[in-house]
């Protein structure tokens, strides 16, 4: 049986951390971070995440404002918010949950971000610095793999990483983090997605897996090396009437059979979930001290 890779612990542990320099922050007569979160609509899976978030500002002394809006909202009436959030002195970093309503073009909304509060790292300006290797806010869900497995004692350096799927938020970012010349990086990494020939010969190559393709129980044991270290970003509701919720919680591998061949193995949930949200508490401090854009 593979060592689980326990990202609930490794993030509160994480959380201890910032929660210490917020209440320096707060002893020093200072404000503490900030963060705001815009949802628009009930997706269940949005509504989970933050709450989330709100529970982890909590816990580690960050105000937190959520703004829900109704899944009619029009694109206008997010872009003024947008507006408001950038221009307030008191929101250090704020985010629009995602996915929005199929009326509203994403890429519109987060472009009119302003790029000093983007603690998503989802603006362009970010992007194009994380890629050129400059400071900018990383995305939530990659670094948060980078410092689970750093976190682990599991280093990339000069392995073989294959990530499947090739998403703006995930996949290629993680794929840029984990290749650039760096500490906790330096490692070859392939980039596939479900359209790759011969996909399982590849990850069977993989000395760390990291699979975010987002279908439930994808990656197989036949597609797992003996000895592979797997991180599962995927987090999928299932109905399951056996369970007293009425569903359960599943990622991109099928655990019981990977779990019992890799040597590392991320749960789901309890794994990258965690790493995702105390990350962007992290990027709020940053937001906060102004070291990103000064």
């Amino acid at each position: 049986m593979s060592r689980i890779i326990d990202g609930k612990a490794i993030a509160a542990a994480i959380k201890v951390e910032i929660a210490a320099e917020v209440a320096a922050m707060i002893d020093a007569d200072l404000d503490p971070p900030h963060l705001a979160a815009v949802i628009v609509g009930e997706d269940a899976a949005s509504m989970t995440y933050v709450a989330s978030k709100e529970k982890a500002c909590h816990e580690s002394g960050i105000t937190s404002t959520v703004y829900r809006l109704p899944e009619s909202t029009t694109e206008n009436e997010l872009l003024r918010i947008v507006e408001f959030l950038n221009s307030d002195p008191e929101i250090d970093g704020f985010i629009i949950q995602l996915p929005l309503p199929a009326h509203i073009n994403a890429d519109k909304i987060i472009e009119a971000i302003d790029p000093r509060k983007d603690v998503d790292g989802f603006h362009p300006r970010n992007v194009g610095r994380m890629t050129l290797g400059l400071p900018a806010y990383l995305p939530a869900t990659p670094f948060g793999i980078v410092e689970l497995l750093k976190r682990s004692n599991i280093s990339v350096e000069g392995k073989h990483v294959v990530v499947l799927g090739r998403s703006n938020i995930v996949g290629t970012p993680v794929s840029i983090l984990l290749s650039r010349k760096s500490a906790n990086a330096n490692a070859t990494v392939t980039l596939c997605h479900s359209k790759t020939e011969n996909l399982a010969d590849i990850t069977r190559q993989a000395d760390v897996l990291i699979a975010a393709i987002g279908i439930p129980g994808f990656v197989t044991a036949d597609m797992v090396r003996q000895g592979a270290v797997v991180v599962d970003v995927g987090i999928h509701r299932i109905t399951d009437l056996s369970q007293a919720k009425g569903y359960r919680i599943t990622g991109d591998v099928d655990y019981p059979a990977v779990s019992a061949i890799a040597s590392a193995i991320t749960p789901v949930p309890g794994g990258v979930g965690p790493m995702t949200i105390v990350s962007l508490l992290h990027n709020t401090l940053l937001a906060r001290r102004k070291e990103i854009y000064t």
